[in-house]
């Protein structure tokens, strides 16, 4: 293993240690889920800065227009594993796992812009923004509990809708949301109460989708939150159970504790390939799907940071937000920033061929990989918009003679895997 040294790490390892010292002096007796909440908000704003929710079998398949569907079928630790994904118009995705379904846009709209670090939201402009997006066809928004007001947001933004939409464009909005809990002993009656406050919050019968996150593994804490979410699912107050930030070894354990879930969301790009090296394989073989973030970087893979030098100072754009200088600690780890600026020539060069933007290839490239179902690109709502680039994405197809430049300059990086481990472990390393 390659030793790496990051502040954000030595943060997130103190973070984690006050959240698990935090769940020890809690007791359910003393506390409700909407107490604990309040008490974890602090703890999980900080640590909003330093994840987003906290990212090769085969060959790259360019999904053309028509539809695709391919169910899946594989023994896994004994117990037969059946899901499904359907890809209709390069557009759209179904993620399955059994009877459970949900259609998602493969372009997802990021909300954690909103928790703050990104410029102030004003409320009504971020939701005539959310319908501007929805509106052009990018209708899947991904928040979490402490994405700051996002549920709220939503909530307002689907009432909108209800109110100024026909029906059959309602059934297209999705809003999938986390759950990151504090490490407190996940029982029935917390698990449920903690769902319902997002349940309000979002002003939904059901979540579209439920995507769970837990700290720490050495506390199996988690399975039974997972079992308790199934039963709420089953319910009818969940419609599909996911997971964000997990790995390819307790995404196995889950799947073998019959789990039913349908996507990992994960940080994945073109410089950080890691779910392509262990976890797509588990979910080739299983059917869950990959959802990604950090597929562009925060904007670093843009124009705007094309041909900088930030080793000089104030002479580059500034690294001004937290998801900037998050993925700059990235882009150090792989290889530095002069690498970066040779993979950002020849994206540009691609860019350029097509007729599109920097992010669009960054974006397709990620989402022609095995196992990825969609790719998130946060939002800043209300203060800027990017939803001609978004809708460029789906009528882009990267040629051979693409995917092989931009390849040869991505292995030239380092392997993430070694130096920070799997999916995830960036925010569990000691």
């Amino acid at each position: 293993m390659v030793a790496v040294t990051w502040c954000d790490d030595i943060v997130a390892s103190f973070l984690r240690r006050m959240t698990l010292q935090q769940g020890r002096q809690m007791t359910l007796s003393t506390s409700s889920p909407l107490a604990l909440r309040q008490a974890h908000t602090v703890t999980l704003e900080m640590a909003a800065t330093l994840h987003h929710s906290f990212s090769n079998l085969g060959t790259l398949n360019h999904i053309k227009t028509g539809t695709r569907t391919g169910p899946e079928s594989r023994r896994l630790g004994g117990r037969l594993v059946r899901c499904e994904v359907a890809v209709g118009e390069n557009r759209q995705v179904t993620v399955r796992n059994g009877n459970d379904s949900l259609d998602i846009c493969r372009v997802l709209n990021g909300m954690w812009q909103t928790s703050g670090g990104w410029g102030r939201i004003d409320r009504d402009d971020a939701v005539e923004a959310m319908l501007r997006y929805a509106d052009a066809g990018l209708s899947t928004f991904d928040m979490a509990d402490h994405y700051g007001p996002a549920e709220d947001l939503y909530g307002i933004f689907i009432n909108q809708v209800r109110r100024e939409r026909p029906p059959v464009f309602l059934e297209k909005v999705r809003g999938l949301t986390k759950w990151v809990p504090p490490p407190v002993k996940m029982t029935s009656s917390y698990v449920r109460e903690s769902i319902n406050v997002s349940r309000k919050r979002m002003d939904v019968a059901a979540l579209d989708m439920l995507q769970f996150h837990w700290w720490d593994y050495s506390n199996p804490g988690y399975l039974d939150a997972l079992k308790h979410l199934t039963d709420l699912k089953e319910e009818g107050k969940i419609k599909t159970l996911a997971l964000t930030n997990f790995d390819t070894e307790r995404l196995q354990i889950i799947l073998e504790n019959d789990i039913p879930v349908v996507s990992n969301q994960v940080q994945h790009s073109i410089v950080d390939m890691r779910p392509q090296q262990k976890m797509a394989e588990l979910c080739q073989l299983t059917g869950v799907k990959l959802i990604t973030y950090g597929t562009v970087m925060g904007g670093l893979l843009s124009e705007k940071f094309l041909d900088t030098n930030l080793a000089i100072p104030f002479a580059g754009p500034p690294l001004n937000t937290p998801s900037l200088q998050k993925y700059k600690r990235m882009v150090d780890a792989w290889g530095g920033w002069n690498l970066f600026q040779v993979l950002l020539q020849t994206l540009k060069k691609v860019a350029s061929k097509h007729g599109v933007s920097i992010p669009a290839v960054a974006v397709r490239y990620i989402l022609d990989q095995p196992a990825v179902a969609g790719s998130m690109i946060g939002v800043r709502l209300g203060l800027s918009e990017h939803i001609n680039d978004c809708n460029a994405v789906f009528s882009l197809v990267l040629d051979e003679e693409d995917v092989n430049s931009i390849q040869e300059v991505s292995k030239k990086g380092k392997d993430l895997l070694r130096v920070i481990g799997d999916c995830g472990d960036e925010y569990r390393r000691a």
